[in-house]
């Protein structure tokens, strides 16, 4: 272990201790686990929670940045309405890399972040299905071979949002609803049609445009003008402040050509 003054001297004084038998057991406890503690925060790595849609984008996008900067990282996934309810209990994230602004600016009015949140990408909803035998579309829905249609919960995740309000513009919602089942996030909204348990559904292109899906099934873009654009915002948190300086470095490259040409390969536009 590298000796520093700070740690030193926790085992200058225990050793000192230890020649006094009068020291209690649980006072040089206390000393090993701040030691221990005090060392194992030094080593803590940059804390990114994702919003499920990001899962593979953020993974390509955390690998290039340690590339560039050294910096280690650990992705957190989830839907954004469960990630700012945890960000609210005070978990220890640095950044929240959501689907939409809805939720960092709810935390940018509880004052948990560090600045306002902004705008990196524009989401884009796509029909999957695991069946090569259908079509990826809206009339595959009414087929006596669906019994499940897959949808990201609406209250939780802004693509379930999205999906939704393309339903009801399409006049398609009340119809189909008694087919519908939903993911609490993306993530398991795909699980839904990668398993067969819903033969179709909604969900984000950026999934489909992952190494590992882009060739499984079929997937059929759906029409923008039908939803409401899905902004995707970040912002920094005031967690931690041992890794502000981080954080701010993993916004820059975000928002870098690098990072942009990311993004654009998993389908996300920016404007």
């Amino acid at each position: 272990m590298h000796r520093t003054p700070l740690n030193g001297y926790f085992f200058d004084y225990i050793c000192l201790v230890l020649n006094e038998s009068k020291l209690k057991i649980q006072h040089i406890l206390f000393f090993l686990i701040l030691l221990i503690s005090c060392n194992q925060e030094k080593k803590s790595k940059l804390t990114i929670a994702t919003a499920a849609n990001m899962k593979f984008a953020m993974q390509e996008l955390v690998k290039e940045f340690q590339k560039e900067t050294g910096i280690e990282n650990e992705i957190i996934v989830g839907s954004s309405g469960k990630l700012t309810a945890q960000i609210k209990e005070g978990a220890p994230y640095d950044l929240f890399v959501s689907a939409d602004m809805k939720f960092p600016n709810a935390l940018f009015k509880n004052g948990l972040t560090t600045e306002e949140p902004k705008v990196y990408a524009y989401g884009k909803l796509v029909i999957w299905t695991m069946n090569t035998q259908f079509d990826a579309d809206f009339k595959t829905m009414f087929k006596k071979q669906v019994n499940h249609i897959a949808l990201a919960n609406p209250k939780t995740a802004p693509y379930g949002r999205a999906a939704e309000e393309v339903l009801k513009k399409k006049g398609l919602f009340e119809i189909l609803k008694s087919k519908f089942v939903y993911g609490e996030s993306i993530a398991q909204t795909n699980q839904f049609i990668k398993s067969y348990v819903a033969e179709i559904g909604l969900t984000a292109k950026s999934v489909v445009m992952s190494k590992n899906m882009r060739e499984v099934g079929k997937w059929k873009d759906v029409d923008s003008s039908l939803y409401t654009p899905i902004e995707q915002g970040l912002v920094i948190l005031k967690n931690r402040d041992i890794h502000l300086e981080e954080a701010e470095k993993f916004q820059d490259f975000l928002f870098s050509v690098k990072g942009k040409e990311i993004l654009n390969k998993f389908g996300y536009s920016i404007k």
